[in-house]
């Protein structure tokens, strides 16, 4: 969900509330049921427009919270990073021999080098079967 878009879809519930009690209190005004009242289609859509803007709401709140704990997640990461490195500077570092490096393959002169020969496959020759 788009975080930016939650004053818009405050403003959107906000609106649909403000027609929602409008509309109620015009049907209870002309006298109607509770029950038509319910039924009333103008009724039905006010609710379903408050609800879409609540279910947005629930998402894109969910979804800073997720934010909040990735960036806490991060800045704890951090500080444990750092007093590792604190703690290792704390304590002796015995010195470890340094390796060998590895010897490569030795280049033979250039005189007595014989290029190598590609291996070549036998191909099968298949004779075509004589007819009786």
């Amino acid at each position: 969900m788009n975080l930016r878009a939650r004053i818009y879809i405050e403003n959107q519930k906000k609106d649909g509330e403000a027609r929602f009690v409008s509309r109620l209190a015009f049907l209870q005004g002309k006298g109607m049921s509770p029950e038509a009242i319910k039924k009333d289609a103008t009724i039905r859509q006010i609710k379903a427009i408050i609800r879409k803007a609540e279910t947005r709401l629930a998402a894109v709140n969910a979804q800073e919270k997720l934010n909040r704990e990735r960036a806490q997640a991060k800045l704890d990461k951090l500080a444990a990073k750092q007093a590792a490195r604190e703690g290792a500077s704390a304590e002796p570092t015995e010195e470890v021999p340094a390796k060998k490096p590895k010897k490569g393959k030795k280049q033979p002169s250039g005189k007595d080098v014989k290029p190598e020969k590609k291996k070549e496959k036998k191909e099968k020759k298949v004779e075509p079967e004589e007819k009786k």
